[in-house]
């Protein structure tokens, strides 16, 4: 595991593709494999990864979204376990 470096611009690796799911009635990840489904907050994140926002974007954004929320280090801990999980590429 490696540090991330929070101006990276994070982007869905090859293969997958995020979408709303309305059997599942919430945001998925889909691959050839299968199919993950992402929490509201995962979901969050991920809409925001657009290939051009770093992961300070990403953050900027969502404080401004949720002001009282306390959630940099939450936003880099998801962004290294999906790195780590090989559905994130930054």
């Amino acid at each position: 595991m490696s540090t991330l470096s929070t101006d990276a611009v994070p982007a869905l690796a090859n293969g997958f593709r995020f979408q709303w799911e309305p059997a599942q009635n919430s945001h998925v990840l889909l691959y050839p494999e299968g199919m993950k489904v992402l929490s509201e907050s995962a979901s969050e994140i991920t809409s925001l990864c657009d290939g051009e926002r770093s992961i300070d974007d990403i953050i900027a954004a969502l404080i401004k979204k949720f002001p009282d929320a306390d959630l940099r280090q939450d936003v880099i801990d998801f962004f290294q376990s999906a790195v780590d999980e090989g559905w994130m590429n930054v």
